[in-house]
């Protein structure tokens, strides 16, 4: 039966999926404006460190304030209306609870609260990836051994990426590549929360209107979320990274099975079955008509004669050999396509995405020269951008991972373009997160010895 169906029989039985909600900044109040409209839902709770300005976001997406009157989960559940706080324990805690969605972009705090709610028997849709991007794969264990299902968020592109690649897979092609598009030049790594609007071609009123933030969107723009983006999709698809980093090629949507191909094929890739990210501008900074800059993409190869004659047949694009096709979806909603997660979780019991090994890991490298005592900024902040590498490079390195290069001191100079190690910080080693991701590294090192 259909998510639909099964939402709508939900609704009839007066048995909504509940939902509880941490952080209800962009992306959150995306998902909020489709709650109302979605059937067999019922969005219980809210947890932000801002209740008022949760509540600011929900007038803003064009909820009645009677809808948030609640004082507590009990009586917004008694009421069918939303309880909005700031007490994000009472929100996983709550008997009543089935899907905690993770929305506040805060890493290390979202560990947090993912192992909260799977010990508290709560299924997660996390969207913050950058938390996936460090230590999913030990996420989804801690899940599964809770009887849970973690996932990625649907509407976000690694999500929708993988969701590709597994339809490639069912079909029986091989993934030759799989990605999302980009905005890239390779300066952009450097750029700042003052630089970023002018790079990503809006005005400061345009992002003020829209209520959006430099530094997020400046993780985009400087590399670091397309990377941390690559990292979940390779850990949950077992793709392989390029061991420099992404190449970000240039191309047109026409043009992508010409690029994704191997090296030795004509194309851009190291190898077969890989991750990529593909760039909406020509090396000399030139747009590209028709790109794949806020879409996603998977390329496969027809083996046969048979398949490639199939391609042909059905005016399938593909390169000039005729043996590499891509499917692709230009476009991609965010916040407004996460209900899909929230259903598949909660009824179906499966994941849109999720870490089945640790292929893929994102270091944090220098934007400039750092000094001892400076302190680090995080994802699309003054000092650090994340660079895509294999998992295996990276514990050889001991990298640090950018998603806890969050307020953390250097401890001796770092240049410019370097990737950073544990050994160039001083970090707490007392938060969950930090112990998660080291015992997934002491996992996987004793896997390989």
């Amino acid at each position: 039966m259909s998510l639909h169906l099964q939402l709508l029989k939900r609704q009839a039985e007066g048995r909504p999926i509940r939902v509880g909600l941490i952080g209800a900044g962009k992306f959150g109040s995306m998902y909020l404006a489709q709650v109302p409209r979605t059937p067999g839902v019922h969005l219980a709770a809210i947890a932000d460190l801002s209740p008022e300005g949760a509540r600011r976001n929900l007038a803003r997406v064009g909820w009645d304030a009677a809808r948030v009157r609640a004082a507590s989960i009990d009586a917004a559940l008694k009421e069918g209306t939303t309880h909005v706080g700031d007490d994000w324990h009472a929100l996983v805690s709550h008997p009543a609870i089935d899907v905690v969605v993770e929305c506040t972009g805060a890493p290390v705090h979202a560990v947090d609260h993912c192992l909260e709610a799977f010990v508290h028997g709560k299924h997660v849709v996390n969207v913050t990836v950058e938390a996936d991007a460090f230590c999913g794969p030990l996420l989804a264990r801690r899940a599964a051994e809770a009887g849970v299902v973690y996932s990625l968020a649907f509407g976000d592109q690694p999500a929708l990426i993988c969701d590709l690649v597994d339809w490639a897979r069912t079909c029986g092609f091989p993934v030759v590549a799989a990605g999302r598009g980009h905005k890239w030049l390779p300066h952009f790594a450097q750029s700042t929360p003052d630089t970023v609007w002018g790079y990503y071609g809006l005005t400061p009123e345009q992002a003020e209107r829209g209520g959006l933030n430099p530094k997020m969107f400046n993780s985009f723009l400087d590399g670091s979320k397309p990377s941390i983006e690559s990292a979940a999709v390779a850990n949950a698809t077992g793709l392989d990274v390029p061991g420099a980093g992404l190449a970000y090629p240039p191309a047109s949507i026409a043009d992508i099975p010409f690029v994704t191909r191997p090296r030795s094929e004509g194309g851009h890739l190291e190898k077969k079955g890989m991750v990529e990210v593909v760039s909406s501008l020509e090396a000399d900074g030139r747009a590209i008509p028709y790109d794949i800059r806020m879409g996603v993409w998977v390329t496969v190869e027809g083996e046969t004669d048979y398949v490639r004659h199939c391609f042909e047949e059905y005016n399938a694009h593909t390169d000039p050999s005729g043996r590499y096709f891509t499917l692709y979806k230009r476009w991609h909603l965010i916040g407004l396509e996460v209900g899909l997660s929230v259903a598949s979780v909660a009824l179906r019991r499966e994941a849109t995405g999720v870490a089945t090994g640790w292929n893929a890991d994102v270091v944090a490298t220098a934007k400039r020269d750092l000094r001892p005592g400076e302190m680090l900024d995080g994802e699309g902040g003054y000092t650090v951008w994340g660079k895509l590498q294999p998992a295996a490079a990276s514990l050889r390195l001991g990298g640090l991972p950018l998603g806890l290069a969050h307020q953390v001191e250097v401890v001796r100079p770092v240049a410019q373009g370097r990737m950073l190690t544990w050994d160039d910080v001083a970090i707490d080693a007392t938060t969950r997160a930090y112990r998660l991701r080291r015992e997934m590294e002491s996992l996987f090192a004793a896997r390989r010895d």
